[in-house]
Order: C-alpha cells, then sequence, then structure tokens
C-alpha cells in the first residue's frame, strides 16, 4: 500500500522512488512547489477516490501523513 503512494509521489514530483519514504517532506525533502502539490493531490484524488479538500493541504506535508489521512477516510487500498 505505501509503495504505490510512494510511487505515485515520486512520478508526480518527477524524482526516484529512493528519494521518497514515509517521512519525506514534500517541500522540504523534494522541493515541491504549489503547482506540485496541486498535480499531486489531483493524482491521489484519484488514484484513492477520494476528495481531498485545500484546507487539509497544509496538514498533508509528509508520505506518512497522506497515508493516515487516506486511512481514516477509507480510501486506502
Amino acid at each position: 500500500m505505501l509503495e504505490k503512494l510512494i510511487s505515485i509521489v515520486a512520478e508526480q514530483l518527477n524524482v526516484e522512488e529512493e528519494l521518497v519514504n514515509p517521512e519525506t517532506d514534500f517541500r522540504k525533502d523534494l522541493g515541491a512547489d504549489s503547482l506540485d502539490l496541486f498535480e499531486l493531490v489531483s493524482a491521489l484524488e484519484e488514484e484513492y477516490e477520494v476528495e481531498i479538500p485545500s484546507e487539509e493541504l497544509e496538514k498533508l506535508n509528509t508520505v506518512q501523513a497522506v497515508a493516515d489521512y487516506l486511512e481514516e477516510k477509507g480510501s486506502w487500498k
């Protein structure tokens, strides 16, 4: 499950999967900007069939935070 999320993050942010782990911070570690994060959220919403409100984005700054959010929403597959 986490492997799929890491794969999506790496693809969307155009980085090697080896650079992505649960503690990876999208902005600090991968240099993601607002547009990168918007595209990442769009891909996650499509893959996991969930809507991620913009007010939640501030909290979702690491891979693990996204995984926890998806699990909480019952969208983790």
